[in-house]
């Protein structure tokens, strides 16, 4: 698990003053600690457990991460088994819809001989998300999420994805035939003046309901989007997973996170020492590093429009020092300067009271091409 893995495993330095340097129980070599993270969901929404080895901190940038190849599988008491689908790279999809009164174990047995088991869980009915929405402040825009807890959903956790357009500094619609040797306009599958993209938070945003009156958590901060962020420049989605959690995996993802916050201190406790609820199977003293919950993910989509946060102006510094060329290509010159795709055609010249143009002005295929950074299929979730 990447979240996991990037932690330190070890970490060897001198400290002043009153505190005491840590020092952790793994020796720098011992590079295959099992690191198991996954919330599966029991009413069938495809959820991800990942199993990968924790590495030095201090590895160099060529290093390959190390995933395990694996059985895996979800066993109830009753003995109904739910084996979990090997997606590639660590990764494995549960997908059942399953009885929650039962309690279940977790079993992984990996591809060198080892195998593990996880303490029994018994699944947490996380409450519905009641609202999510965003207010704009001087820092830029910040999303909430509202909900409320109850007697067995006390502690919770939340996750996110991502998705947004954008557009390139010089947007185009044309691009030069190379069979004809005329300026077309591109089809819509080819359009590179619209594109998507998204990412999966790595933040670990924690809030425990009974801290407040009635249990009722109150516009809890999920993201900050800075003013000037490309991602609220034409408009932007975000997926906020709810998931509770029981005490022990609500301790857990707290030490993880100030882990993760504090990464690069010398004092903070290193994961290897913090546990989990997996256990190594042929010695119990093996350290295995993770958490696995069980329990059902309340999920709400929020859009942001550019023009409800307006005015917003996107600052991309990838789109540094792009204009459009002042000169006129002619016709003639169409296949030298264009068919390389390096340069773009952009803007057409028309003479006055003529309807055929003369010629493109242009510009740098990175300023005019949002595919470079980007992809131009819609998501399938996506509404205008």
């Amino acid at each position: 698990m990447n979240r996991l893995a990037a932690l330190v495993i070890f970490c060897t330095v001198l400290a002043t003053g009153c505190r005491e340097p840590f020092n952790p129980d793994i020796s720098p070599t011992d590079l295959s600690v099992l690191v198991v993270e996954g919330y599966l969901d029991t009413e069938g929404l495809p959820s991800t457990l990942r199993l990968s080895y924790t590495r030095n901190i201090q590895q160099d940038d060529a290093y390959t991460p190390g995933y395990p190849d694996a059985m895996v599988s979800l066993r109830s008491e009753s003995g109904e088994e739910y084996p979990l689908t090997a997606m590639g790279a660590g990764e494995f999809e549960f997908a059942y819809d399953i009885p929650e009164h039962e309690n279940y174990r977790l079993y992984i047995s990996t591809n060198d001989g080892k195998s593990y088991t996880s303490e029994l869980m018994k699944p947490i009915l996380t409450p519905d998300i009641i609202d999510v929405g965003f207010e704009r402040n001087e820092k830029g825009a910040e999303i909430y999420v509202t909900t409320k807890g109850d007697e067995n959903a006390d502690d919770f956790l939340w996750t996110y994805e991502e998705m947004y357009a954008f557009r390139p500094k010089i947007p185009s619609s044309y691009k030069y035939d190379t069979e004809t040797g005329e300026i077309v306009i591109r089809k819509p599958d080819e359009r590179t003046d619209l594109c998507y993209r998204g990412t999966v938070s790595s933040d670990l945003i924690l809030e425990t309901s009974s801290r407040f009156e009635d249990q009722f958590v109150f516009r809890q901060s999920i993201a900050q989007i800075l003013q000037g962020d490309e991602r609220l420049s034409v408009r932007y989605s975000i997926l906020i997973s709810q998931k509770a959690l029981d005490t022990k995996a609500s301790e857990f993802w707290e030490i993880l996170r100030k882990n993760t916050d504090d990464l690069g201190s010398i004092f903070s406790p290193l994961p290897s020492n913090i546990g989990g609820n997996i256990k190594n199977d042929q010695n119990p003293e093996v350290p295995v590093v993770g958490y696995v919950s069980l329990g059902t993910v309340k999920q709400k989509r929020l859009y942001i429009d550019v023009r409800e946060v307006a005015p917003w102006r996107a600052v991309v510094p990838d789109y540094n020092n792009c204009f459009i060329e002042p000169d006129t290509i002619r016709p003639i010159d169409y296949g030298s300067t264009f068919a390389s795709g390096n340069f773009v055609p952009v803007v057409a010249i028309y003479p006055e009271d003529f309807p055929i143009p003369i010629g493109y002005q242009g510009a740098v295929r990175r300023c005019t091409d949002c595919t470079l950074r980007g992809t131009n299929v819609k998501p399938i979730f996506w509404e205008d």
